[in-house]
């Protein structure tokens, strides 16, 4: 007969290994708050929840472990898991749902008497997540893993990071009421983080007894810790003069317990962050965060490049401890941040190696002086060292150039400057022409660098492609940038360097695009939901092995005249299309008839047909649309305001999908009007570039928009048309617009008869859906 006291005992021995850190209550607690959450937790319902264990630490009062055990293990997990007394993962869900109302807590499960027969599973409840999520695989582990495991998971992270930039808006809200100017926020941040890294200064801070004083003491500190790096004289006046604020700040060096209350609170919400979660760039978010505060402004400095993608571009370069990576945009040196990460955990704990990486082996160049202030510091912080950045010099300097290169840098990481001058190109080239033979670099830019771009551009790209090889070109995330009150769409460029392009060299290309963050006001672009990870590992694998998937990548052969983005090139996945979605459109197109147009009968709606027609879109073919359409003509009205107060004779057209793009009814003026019966293109307009609608009348249409026509097009196969078209909209944005020059270089994929689109077909199709009799 199994014996549950047998596991039990494996459980304990284990446990009591770890005395010293831990402390081990059975069935129930002695601390009030475990007790009170457990009174409902039983597993058959409103009474005392009794765990076989309930560990707490003595150091984390925000961790606990509970464990429940189970004799037998075909009693380990049911598959509905609901049955929480009869299985131990049941169960012990059932206590961490309850325990994680204020704790974070990691529940195991454990069944079998003997160690042999042992099953374990493990799974991490946060506090106020709805679920747990399963982690540390099928062993017991040392209790002391555990907790480090907890501290670093990626849903740690994720709780960690949401509460840091929660605290970053009362931060600054603070910093906003003692009139600290937004430019001077991360400096004084980044100061009073370098300061906490002395024993002195943190035992000592709290005792000086004038504000003027502890501003002097936190000031001397940081000159002091950073002649103790060997920072070079140059480098310690340039920091000591951006620092030099804060000793004659009206608030932070006059008025009582400001600055201590302010070094108090970063030390708690700030500092431990970066304890626990090191190499992470803590300087350049908080720098993002008050710029996100700062109303208006977007002089403040420059656009930086979130961590998740800095990391991404360090995995993608396959950056290693023998790597010597250089940015020569450093900003606040995030770049340089994730590359150290992969370089030290590829040291594997060699301590000789990780001081040669963070003395030697990271370089970066900043021009801004504040800017280039948080980049020492940020380096700093993370003791790197020697902090090898250049600052208050141009990267295009012979000498710095020549400094650069005599380091043998082997990787480029860069986010050059966004100018009107369209500079980008020439960074990349600087960055390119530093790096040794055969390195890579990889750049992210606005995808006007990548499309068909102005001559400047183009010569640029041809001095790209006759000294380098462009690899592979990833659009990225549309709103990649939105904390930095920036709206640009970006691609990364990816180069081998001093190799010449190819002729017939086939450059990757890559959509990029949902990297599953989500955006909130509070917190801005956060991993909310926890894919991230998933969907970095598939975009890594689907680069490394050059693979083309309909509707994410594609390989083909470019010169510096062609577009550079994976959009101009890449198969639409027609696949998905189902007759829901012609469905639809026939819906919105009715909702649009209904309310504008005249001589509706509500009465006549149908919703019963009898579809019998398939959607077999392999035997369809492609079509190019200037066959189909022509050269599209552009609706010719700039400004609808003057139209509106002159009165309501025909419909003004803009760009957006929702009631088929009515804004208006404005004066008729002949010379603006557009003909009825037409595929009106979206070529721009917020969240609305590249879709389509059918227009059936004449109307004035905005200057963004397109019409094409065809004599035998019509107001059925017209919406089966637009359904379609509808599927290539991934293909243009903001930065690749759905102008006339795009749309005679698309094609688009149509039922066909006799090598000609089947009209009738289309047609025919969308008659047999409901509410089509009202079209």
């Amino acid at each position: 007969m199994a014996n549950e006291r047998k596991t039990e005992q494996i459980v304990r021995t284990h446990l009591e290994k770890a005395n010293a850190i831990i402390r081990i209550e059975e069935q129930k607690s002695d601390i009030p708050k475990i007790d009170k959450l457990l009174k409902t937790a039983s597993k058959k319902g409103n009474r005392q929840g009794r765990p076989e264990f309930i560990i707490t630490f003595n150091q984390n009062n925000d961790f606990l472990i509970v464990i429940e055990c189970k004799a037998d293990i075909s009693r380990h997990e049911s598959e509905t898991k609901d049955k929480f007394s009869d299985f131990a993962v049941d169960g012990v869900l059932l206590y961490a749902s309850f325990l994680s109302k204020e704790y974070d807590v990691l529940a195991i499960a454990v069944s079998g008497e003997t160690q042999q027969q042992l099953k374990i599973s493990h799974f991490l409840h946060l506090k106020n997540e709805r679920k747990a999520v399963p982690m540390f695989g099928d062993k017991l582990l040392p209790v002391q893993d555990y907790l480090n495991g907890y501290l670093k998971s990626p849903e740690k992270f994720r709780q960690d990071y949401n509460e840091l930039i929660s605290y970053t808006k009362v931060l600054n809200d603070k910093l906003q009421k003692y009139s600290i100017p937004t430019k001077e926020r991360a400096l004084l941040l980044s100061c009073i983080l370098i300061a906490l890294e002395d024993e002195a200064f943190c035992a000592s801070y709290d005792k000086k007894s004038t504000p003027k004083s502890l501003a002097e003491f936190l000031t001397a500190t940081v000159a002091e810790k950073l002649e103790e790096a060997n920072l070079d004289n140059q480098k310690i006046e340039k920091l000591n003069t951006q620092f030099g604020f804060i000793k004659t700040d009206t608030s932070l060096a006059t008025q009582e317990n400001i600055l201590k209350e302010l070094i108090d609170e970063i030390d708690c919400n700030i500092n431990q962050f970066i304890k626990t979660h090191e190499y992470f760039d803590v300087l350049g978010q908080l720098y993002v965060q008050f710029l996100r505060y700062a109303n208006n402004d977007k002089s403040l400095g420059i656009v930086l490049t979130p961590p998740h993608i800095t990391g991404l571009f360090s995995e993608l370069a396959q950056v290693n401890k023998n790597s010597i990576v250089y940015d020569n945009c450093a900003g606040t040196g995030g770049f340089l941040i994730s590359a150290m990460r992969e370089m030290i955990e590829s040291a594997k704990g060699d301590a000789q190696k990780i001081r040669e990486i963070k003395s030697s082996q990271l370089i970066g160049t900043e021009y801004q002086s504040h800017i280039y202030a948080l980049a020492v510091s940020n380096m700093f912080i993370h003791q790197d060292g020697k902090t090898n950045i250049i600052g208050g010099r141009s990267c295009f300097e012979a000498e710095v150039i020549n400094q650069v290169k005599a380091q043998k840098p082997t990787v480029g990481l860069l986010n050059p400057p966004y100018t009107k001058e369209k500079e980008e190109l020439r960074f990349v080239l600087n960055n390119l022409e530093c790096l040794v033979d055969g390195g890579t670099c990889i750049a992210i830019v606005p995808m006007r660098c990548a499309l068909l771009s102005e001559e400047k551009e183009i010569e640029y790209k041809k001095q790209i492609l006759s000294n380098h090889t462009l690899e592979a070109v990833l659009t990225m995330p549309n709103d990649l940038f939105i904390d930095s009150k920036v709206n640009t769409y970006t691609c990364a460029m990816i180069f081998t360097a001093h190799r010449k392009h190819p002729e017939n060299h086939k450059t990757f290309f890559g959509y990029f695009k949902e990297d599953g963050f989500i955006k909130r006001k509070a917190t801005g672009r956060t991993d909310l939901n926890g894919t991230w990870e998933k969907i970095k590992n598939r975009w890594k694998d689907t680069f490394r092995n050059r693979e083309e998937i309909a509707g994410l990548s594609v390989k083909r052969v470019v010169t510096a005249t062609d577009e550079w983005c994976v959009e101009a090139y890449m198969e639409t996945d027609y696949s998905q299309l189902t007759e829901q979605h012609f469905s639809e459109e026939i819906r919105k197109y009715v909702s649009y008839k209904l309310l504008h147009l005249e001589n509706n009968n509500i009465s006549q709606i149908n919703t019963i047909t009898q579809n019998t027609f398939d959607i077999d879109t392999n035997s369809w073919e492609y079509f190019d649309l200037k066959d189909l359409f022509g050269t599209p003509q552009k609706c010719k009205c700039s400004n609808a305001k003057e139209l509106l107060d002159e009165g309501d004779d025909i419909y003004y057209i803009g760009a957006k999908k929702t009631d088929n793009g009515v804004m208006n009814k404005v004066v008729m003026v002949e010379n603006l009007v557009a003909k009825g019966n037409c595929i009106l293109f979206i070529g721009d307009g917020q969240g609305s570039v590249g879709f389509s609608t059918y227009q059936p009348i004449d109307f004035i249409g905005s200057t963004t928009l397109s019409c094409g026509y065809n004599e035998n097009l019509n107001a059925y196969n017209g919406l089966f048309m637009v359904t379609v078209l509808d599927l290539e909209r991934c293909k243009y944005s903001f930065g690749r617009k759905y102008g006339p020059k795009q749309i005679q270089k698309a094609k688009i994929k149509l039922p066909s008869k006799n090598g000609q689109p089947d009209w009738q077909f289309m047609e025919d199709y969308i008659k047999s859906l409901p509410y089509s009799n009202l079209i």
